[in-house]
């Protein structure tokens, strides 16, 4: 029998948390966590009410700041949050949003016909997690402003100024809470440019102006051909097929907005919006598009005669492959799997979708039939392709992930059987390998040595990368299986570390590793499993004490604080993971206790798509131009 919990469970215990004190226990309900996306999620749900404001007509420009402090100012030039005193609750209205959960003006349909913001809990969980907040509106010829502190209200609503009657909108400046947002946490420019990019994007007409005041960095984004101009963003690196073939239609109340357009890549890259916001999960919006893609190609392809009667329909994801797309709709009444808005869920929006794309894709490829032509051969070639590949992928995988025959004979494994607490190393080179397998836990770190580099998968198919022996050892040792067959659940390892040389072909072997793993096991990298070590550049010794510098800022401060002249210190340089005994490499780069891990994250798919294909792509005049452009940024060039 199951021993009785004895904590008491009376009226007295039931919590009742009041105003915005439920945002600050829980954040992870309301911005999804107190890590690093979390604390990106406060600006992109301020920036998001003045985005409904551009949606709705009244606001074609908003600035955004990020302040030496890494306070965040947005401003708009929309309506301005009302500031008159609201009927039933007698406080000003911006009061009532800033501090009250389920309070906006996009639940009637008065305020907003389509918005991103429709939970209503935005600007008062963004309040209630910031150590202050200072709201200015200007509306009506005068500009208000009240201030609050961890979501309560500073004093009242005060009038600072005017202006004129047509000088409207509302400027924002908040500091995250560090008692929420614990530890080394700050805003990446990149990551912020990224999402402003998309916004401006997906939002016609309006112009983003985004300064990093910490960096001296500037952007600002604007895009009269909205998606059509983002579909030719992405594909600017790769060789397409026929031009951006593009429909808006409104059903129902529901726009829909979809571009598509194929190109020589082997990779698909689809995105989503609803309302402009980013459903990295995709939803009911994308399974209508990808439906009718495949539909329409087979349809087209039986009519025109490219495909035979004897020849099987193409499958989804033969149609997919090289496909570039973009999915945007517009919803009175968006309904989202959770508040962070990651997976539409609207059933008719599938249907909508569909119905729109198989009649405009369908009369694209009747009016351009070389387009068809194209698009219908580019399936043909991987409908082949993927044939190949599944007969070699049923020659690499065995049918359970844990038997011995399966694992390559390269492979030093671990004796914990618990995919819980192992990780394996993957090393470049057998002299480094042998350092690691010597210098490691035995228990629960498992060493997989690679001879060279493997194949780049960026210009391959799957069917010659499962060719690759380097490749065929990975994908054995990780026990996920690989495309179609990929189940994380199979993962024999918790962590997965790159561990190569700080020099060039170090560099690439990673950046090559690093390609494989986006393209065809992206989920290791989404689920947080991927890593890379940080071998220490310097060993130091002096009177018998060594200390290990990871960066050279690192190596002046240790040797500044000896006190001692450089010249009198033992300075080694490392240049591969060879030059350290096993007790080094075990001490500096593979011990839990000292070591630094890097790991890899996604903040945006998007652009890791188009950076991928620029660096490791065909295309060589874009792959010239980074170089060049980022030549003077080099640090540790081996010559």
């Amino acid at each position: 029998m199951t021993q009785r919990d004895t904590s008491s469970y009376d009226a007295k215990d039931i919590q009742v948390l009041e105003g915005l004190e439920a945002v600050r226990r829980r954040p992870g309900m309301y911005v999804g966590g107190t890590d690093i996306k979390a604390l990106h999620h406060l600006v992109y749900e301020v920036v998001d009410n003045s985005i409904d404001e551009a949606l709705a007509g009244f606001c074609d420009r908003i600035e955004v700041w990020i302040h030496p402090d890494s306070s965040v100012t947005v401003s708009d030039n929309g309506r301005g949050i009302p500031v008159d005193i609201h009927p039933q609750k007698k406080v000003p209205a911006l009061q009532l949003v800033m501090t009250t959960l389920h309070a906006g003006g996009k639940f009637g349909g008065g305020g907003y016909k389509v918005s991103g913001g429709l939970h209503g809990v935005g600007l008062s969980a963004v309040n209630a997690l910031s150590e202050w907040f200072e709201v200015e509106v200007r509306r009506g010829g005068k500009i208000h402003r009240q201030r609050y502190a961890r979501g309560y209200p500073i004093g009242p609503l005060e009038v600072i100024g005017k202006t004129s009657r047509d000088d409207t909108g509302t400027t924002q400046t908040f500091k995250f809470d560090t008692e929420i947002f614990k530890g080394d946490l700050d805003y990446r420019y990149e990551t912020l440019v990224q999402r402003f990019r998309e916004m401006a994007f997906v939002t016609r007409g309006v112009k983003i102006h985004f300064v990093d005041e910490r960096h001296d960095k500037e952007m600002t984004f604007y895009f009269e051909g909205g998606i059509k101009s983002f579909v030719r963003y992405l594909n600017r690196n790769r060789k397409v097929l026929h031009p951006v073939m593009h429909v808006e239609k409104e059903v129902d109340g529901i726009t829909i907005d979809v571009a598509i357009q194929y190109s020589d890549s082997y990779s698909e890259s689809v995105y989503s919006f609803a309302n402009t916001i980013n459903t990295v999960d995709g939803g009911t919006h994308l399974t209508g598009l990808r439906m009718a893609l495949t539909r329409t190609i087979n349809d087209y392809a039986r009519r025109a005669g490219l495909l035979k009667d004897s020849d099987s329909n193409f499958s989804g994801d033969d149609t997919r492959e090289g496909l570039t797309a973009i999915v945007s709709i517009k919803h009175p009444d968006p309904q989202f799997e959770s508040q962070t808005k990651v997976k539409l869920m609207n059933p008719e929006v599938q249907t909508y979708t569909q119905q729109v794309v198989n009649e405009a894709f369908g009369a694209f490829l009747e009016e351009t039939p070389s387009a068809g032509k194209a698009i219908v051969q580019k399936c043909l070639t991987s409908a082949r392709a993927r044939d190949a590949a599944r007969k070699a992928r049923d020659l690499v995988i065995r049918k359970s992930a844990l038997e011995s025959l399966t694992l390559p004979g390269k492979l030093a494994d671990c004796s914990s059987r618990d995919p819980n607490n192992t990780e394996l190393y993957i090393v470049e080179g057998d002299s480094a390998g042998g350092s690691a397998k010597q210098g490691r836990d035995r228990h629960f770190q498992a060493i997989l040595p690679l001879r060279g580099k493997i194949l780049n998968t960026e210009r391959a198919r799957l069917d010659k990368i499962l060719a690759n022996n380097e490749v065929k050892a990975l994908i054995s040792a990780l026990g996920t299986g690989i495309g179609e067959n990929f189940n994380l659940e199979g993962l024999r390892y918790k962590r997965i570390i790159i561990m190569t040389d700080a020099d060039v072909d170090g560099s690439h072997i990673r950046t090559l590793l690093l390609t494989f793993f986006f393209r065809y096991m992206q989920p290791l990298i989404e689920e947080g499993h991927l890593y890379i070590a940080q071998p220490p550049l310097y060993r130091i010794a002096h009177q018998k004490k060594v200390y290990y510098a990871y960066t050279e800022a690192q190596k002046e401060e240790i040797i500044r604080s000896l006190g001692i002249p450089p010249e009198k210190v033992n300075l080694q340089r490392y240049k591969g993971l060879g030059e350290m005994n096993p007790h080094q490499l075990w001490e500096t780069t593979m011990d839990p206790e000292n070591r630094t891990l890097l790991q890899v994250t996604i903040e945006d798919a998007a652009e890791a798509d188009r950076t991928f294909d620029m660096l490791m792509g065909a295309a060589v005049p874009p792959r010239r131009r980074f170089i060049q452009t980022h030549a003077k940024e080099v640090r540790n060039l081996d010559i």
